[in-house]
């Protein structure tokens, strides 16, 4: 069996003596504060008046940028804001509306056919109706009296007319 070296990096006695670490300036004890940290909170406490005084002065209650600008001013361009988009009806909105045009109770097969015929509503599940009842069925159990419909019998309802 032949021995096992081991070949050694330096020779003893050359090592190097680790890096010594950055010191950190040591943070005031409590109670007692520096006099760096007097003026910096005073420097602090200042501009806050400052932006304060801004705020209450301003029409709009916000404070100007650098350049004399308000910080929500209008585009240089003088751009158009965009129109915002007409909210589409959800799917009780538009059965309310069904059931008000049809004067009679509908079975909720109906009521979604004639959603989806007048596109009030728009839908890919396989089955709209039982969610359409489902909502109706909520509806009426969590607002009682202020609901929109009411269920004239098994499967029907009606519009209450509110």
């Amino acid at each position: 069996m032949a021995k096992k070296t081991t070949k050694k990096s330096a020779t003893p006695g050359t090592r190097k003596a680790p890096a010594k670490k950055a010191t950190k300036p040591k943070p005031a004890p409590k109670g007692k504060a520096t006099r760096e940290h007097v003026v910096a909170q005073a420097k602090a406490d200042q501009e806050n008046a400052r932006v304060r005084d801004e705020q209450a002065k301003s029409p709009d209650g916000m404070t100007a940028k650098s350049g004399g600008e308000r910080a929500m001013a209008t585009s240089a361009s003088g751009a158009v804001p965009k129109p915002k988009k007409q909210k589409k009806a959800s799917g009780l909105d538009a059965a309310a509306q069904v059931l008000k045009d049809a004067k009679q109770p509908m079975r909720c097969k109906d009521i979604v056919e004639t959603m989806l015929a007048k596109k009030l509503w728009k839908t890919d599940g396989k089955t709209p109706h039982a969610t359409i009842y489902a909502a109706i069925l909520r509806e009426i159990q969590t607002k009682g009296a202020d609901a929109r419909f009411k269920k004239t019998d098994r499967g029907l309802f009606a519009f209450r007319g509110k």
